[in-house]
């Protein structure tokens, strides 16, 4: 028999000091179980957040994208948080996402216009990246959101909404 598909959350937690970006998670995203019926996606990621002692500290929470995963529709949330400290010192676990680690993935496999994406793990935590760059640019609000040295780092990084894709697919 087959079921309906689930839906969770992901949290990519990132902060910033004056070294660079930095993935607090430690190495992945932070997914949720399938969410209640009588729950809700911005509930399930504080939820996520107080989990990992981080919901004090959250400075802006932005659901990025969306994405089918096997039996899973995926809510992605990127999350800024921020104690205005090294983020080493804070979370010694912190990983850093540099510039140059962004370049150093590339861009991930194309696929026809016709079929599903497949984003790495490293895709979507980009994606979300960039996504902070482009609210900098264009949303008041969360821009007031960011700590000024994510701000600082964010500036080098082209402000997109989407982009990964930028390469045209190659028939096979």
């Amino acid at each position: 028999m087959c079921g309906t598909m689930n839906v969770l959350v992901e949290v990519w937690s990132v902060a910033a000091d004056e070294q660079g970006i930095w993935l607090v998670n430690d190495g992945d995203a932070w997914r949720s179980p399938p969410i209640p019926q009588d729950s809700d996606t911005h509930y399930e990621v504080e939820f996520i957040l107080a989990e990992h002692g981080l919901i004090d500290d959250a400075r802006l929470v932005h659901s990025t994208s969306w994405r089918a995963d096997g039996p899973h529709i995926i809510l992605t949330y990127i999350v800024v948080v921020d104690r205005n400290e090294s983020v080493p010192g804070v979370w010694p676990e912190a990983r850093p996402v540099s510039v140059e680690l962004l370049e150093t993935v590339g861009r991930p496999p194309t696929n026809a216009a016709v079929d599903a994406p497949m984003p790495r793990y490293v895709d979507v935590l980009v994606h979300g990246i960039r996504h902070l760059r482009f609210l900098a640019d264009y949303d008041a609000t969360a821009r007031a959101a960011m700590p000024p040295a994510l701000l600082a780092h964010l500036t080098m990084l082209e402000p997109t909404l989407a982009g990964l894709y930028a390469t045209e697919h190659a028939r096979e």
